[in-house]
């Protein structure tokens, strides 16, 4: 398990995502460099300073969100509505509100909404090296896009051994022994439909308290090891449609060879389920006993549907046993 390191630069965020929220720098752009880095990190906003030791110089600032100058974000978002506030202060107040905003070192300040950039704030911004970017796009949408993008980059990044596919909609993680199937298991429920997302070496990363998502490293996207067919091109041989760039993880499969005994011991009713903890995140987790004669494509698309009703609130097993205890008193009561 490896601790996130990722970090970008305020020209790697335009550079990666100025088209699309159509951002521009129109001031400060000397510190075009200047880092946006995880949370609770020690880490300088300089890209210069990065070696220099400093006392103090660790920070807890959350990444992005709208102005705030008593918990500062590295990103502050000003809309129309933030501006409109800014406008309204007698000039020393302003200036005073100014000079905290800057004191606390923001990566960058992005002016939304559509809405033009003071002059004051350009002149500050020049004065600071503080990056000065404008877009059109509304505050809400911003901040939710950049959240979502920094999220994942920053997040802890873990990799498990199996097969990660999307199966009846949900993310379905398939583990077991090397040598036990999961290649041609993951093959036969492609040819049913199904789509694969990484083999071998999926990564996740937890993008909020519940949610888990998967997704293939590059080096080995589209591709899957068959024992005896050697590495195939899945979205060669299927189509793009047979490809998912990511899924979030909602059940692990394991597969096991249990012999007799084994498989007497599970229970009837509910079968094998139990937690697994995945990056401080429950996720149910299921063994299906492998034997010859079983089919396990089958199995583990039911397992699918399965859990889903279970998401949804519905157990099988618990409405089995309310029908049978109602059987139990309706005789009793004859």
């Amino acid at each position: 398990m490896t601790e996130a390191a990722n970090r970008i630069t305020v020209d790697q965020l335009l550079l990666q995502h100025g088209d699309r929220l159509e951002l521009t720098c129109v001031a400060g752009k000397s510190g075009i460099n200047r880092l946006i880095v995880p949370e609770k990190t020690g880490a300088p906003a300089d890209l210069e300073a990065e070696t220099m030791s400093r006392e103090g110089a660790t920070t807890e600032k959350s990444v992005v969100g709208y102005l705030n100058l008593i918990h500062p974000h590295q990103i502050q978002i000003i809309g129309g509505v933030e501006l409109k506030y800014i406008d309204s202060l007698r000039d020393i107040t302003r200036h005073d509100a100014i000079k905290q905003l800057f004191q606390h070192e923001p990566a960058c300040i992005i002016i939304s909404d559509n809405q033009r950039a003071p002059a004051f704030l350009k002149r500050k911004c020049n004065e600071y090296n503080v990056p000065l970017i404008l877009t059109p796009v509304a505050s809400t949408k911003l901040t939710e896009s950049l959240h979502y993008y920094l999220a994942t980059l920053f997040a802890e990044i873990i990799t498990i051994h199996g097969v990660f596919m999307e199966i009846m909609a949900i993310g379905v993680l398939i583990t077991g022994p090397s040598g036990i199937g999961k290649s041609e298991l993951a093959l036969e429920l492609i040819t049913r439909g199904h789509r694969l997302v990484a083999d071998d070496a999926p990564q996740f990363s937890r993008l909020a308290p519940e949610i888990i998502n998967g997704t293939c490293p590059d080096a080995l996207r589209d591709f899957l090891e068959v024992r005896g067919l050697g590495i195939i091109n899945i979205r060669r041989l299927y189509g793009n449609t047979a490809i998912k760039n990511n899924k979030y993880l909602r059940l692990i499969v394991r597969l096991e060879p249990l012999d007799k005994q084994q498989m007497i011991s599970i229970d009837r009713l509910e079968g094998s389920y139990r937690a697994k903890i995945i990056l401080d995140t429950e996720i149910p987790e299921i063994t299906i006993p492998v034997a010859p004669g079983r089919n396990l494509a089958v199995l583990l698309e039911c397992a699918a549907r399965n859990h889903s009703l279970r998401m949804s609130g519905y157990n099988a097993s618990t409405e089995f046993i309310n029908n049978q205890q109602q059987i139990i008193e309706q005789s009793s009561g004859g």
